[in-house]
């Protein structure tokens, strides 16, 4: 089963996520895309692994994310990544900018083969103003897009506000 959960920063998307790989009684791989390269996203990173059960597996991997789903994802696991714009922010942020649509290509292709229950969490950007910046616009452009082909292959999309789903696409169970 593919889920995606999006929302804004604060949402409670990641919340709502755990609680669904909990929920799923596997056990649970959480796949971490984030660099923490400041002191604020060093305390939002600590404020996941404060939350996550000591008995989950971690995984930390801000580029290469389709190889780790495909290696990782089994029948008897659940996979949470948490998440996609930062992955994608990562991928932005390379030199090499073949590299994006590359690993986007692959994590695209891989979805819909992987078994198991994944989890996809990611920031939905598209609700503001187009934003100023050559790069910024690029990031939302570029969410917007990746965010429309994951949908598509999900059987459950759920958009998050004020720590509360609305489910878009696929069932509540």
């Amino acid at each position: 089963m593919l889920n995606l959960i999006l929302g804004g920063a604060r949402s409670g998307k990641s919340r709502l996520a755990e609680q669904r790989a909990v929920d799923s009684g596997l056990a649970v791989t959480y796949i971490a895309t984030s660099e923490p390269l400041d002191g604020e996203m060093n305390a939002r990173v600590q404020l996941h692994r404060e939350r996550r059960p000591a008995e989950w597996a971690l995984i930390e991997e801000p580029v290469a994310l389709a190889r780790v789903l495909q290696a990782e994802a089994a029948s008897d696991r659940c996979l949470l990544v948490d998440c996609l714009t930062l992955w994608l922010t990562n991928l932005l942020m390379l030199e090499n900018p073949q590299r994006l649509a590359a690993e986007r290509d692959a994590l695209l292709a891989c979805l819909p083969t992987l078994p198991g229950e994944i989890i996809l969490v990611s920031n939905e950007t598209g609700l503001g103003v187009v934003p100023m910046g050559e790069l910024t616009r690029r990031y939302v452009d570029e969410a917007g897009w990746l965010h429309q082909a994951i949908a598509e292959r999900c059987q459950r999309v759920v958009l998050t506000v004020a720590g509360l789903p609305l489910f878009l696409k696929g069932a509540e169970s």
